[in-house]
């Protein structure tokens, strides 16, 4: 008999979670690649409609999920096989690590590298997990992402069923994450809370978001705490970032809004008149993230580094990271 599609319903507290974090959740085992394909040939609808990873789900939607082939690896992969690490790569991973369990990986992501492969990133974090669970007996899974320039904190979950558990700590904003990030100019407020609905932008700026109008279809919920951790002057502000919710871009945006936009942050307008004594990259970094652990529930709270390059505008500016510990 031939397998049938799903019709699965988008619950309460899944409602706003990105598609294929969802994917992630009930169905841990199934990869990257593999979700894309199913995406990009229609297979997987919402509400009937084709749908993209970064679609936001509403409660009470319903996600089709076709007949899912967990064993068909060479889909996958474009020659049909995993390569093990090289030298160099197993290098770079093992330097990520900050904790490492039974369970749950935690990585310091350096600013630069992808977290996730598209039409021209080849070398990126998922990869690099899908050749590691070669040598631990079962690939890694992420759960959740940072952009390609942000730096920092990045979790990752030993087995599928520790990706399930975890990504439902994230659905239910049962994560703590704090970011920090360096921004232009001096907040009026040094410490508020910015209540910007986002919707993703159109035409030449689609990789981007912009405040939603009352109403606007596919507007979407979005909320950061913020405060000011050191100034220079009324120039430049060290800006510890907290998002209650998770939207693409969400921190870039909305510091943005409110006429601060990040450093070196080339989407949001961050990245004019640098001085030259520092780096034109975005000035992002996740600096900590707690959560419960997924078999033990015991507190576990990690903190990354800033990269070399941060680290040398906090320099530049004055700023002392160990001011916020």
């Amino acid at each position: 008999m031939t397998a049938q599609a799903e019709q699965k319903a988008v619950t309460a507290d899944e409602d706003g979670m990105r598609l294929d974090r969802w994917f992630g959740v009930h169905y841990p085992a199934l990869t990257f690649a593999y979700l894309n394909k199913l995406l990009r040939t229609g297979q997987v609808r919402v509400d009937g409609a084709r749908a993209k990873g970064a679609t936001r789900l509403a409660k009470g939607q319903t996600v089709r999920v076709p007949p899912l082939q967990f064993a068909a690896r060479p889909a996958d992969a474009p020659d049909g096989a995993v390569r093990p690490l090289s030298a160099k790569d197993r290098a770079l991973i093992q330097d990520m690590v900050l904790h490492q369990d039974d369970d749950v990986i935690v990585l310091n992501k350096p600013p630069g590298l992808a977290v996730q492969g598209g039409t021209k990133t080849t070398r990126h974090i998922d990869g690099l997990l899908e050749s590691w669970g070669l040598e631990l007996g079962e690939r890694p899974r992420l759960v959740h992402r940072l952009d390609r320039d942000t730096s920092g904190v990045l979790l990752v979950a030993r087995r599928r069923q520790v990706a399930a558990a975890l990504g439902k700590l994230f659905a239910t904003r049962a994560v703590e994450k704090i970011y920090w990030a360096v921004v232009y100019g001096l907040p009026r407020l040094r410490e508020g809370t910015i209540d910007a609905p986002l919707v993703k932008a159109a035409g030449a700026d689609q990789d981007k978001v912009r405040l939603a109008e009352q109403g606007e279809a596919g507007a979407q919920k979005a909320v950061t705490h913020y405060a000011v951790a050191d100034n220079a002057g009324h120039a430049f502000s060290w800006i510890e970032a907290m998002p209650v919710t998770g939207r693409q871009h969400q921190i870039r945006a909305h510091l943005a809004l409110i006429g601060h936009p990040i450093l070196g942050d080339n989407k949001y307008e961050g990245d004019r008149a640098v001085p030259a004594a520092i780096d034109n990259r975005l000035h992002l970094h996740a600096r900590k993230l707690a959560f419960p652990h997924p078999r033990t529930g015991r507190k576990i709270a990690v903190e990354a580094p800033l990269p070399p390059g941060m680290k040398k505008t906090f320099e530049a500016l004055g700023f002392n990271e160990k001011d916020r510990r």
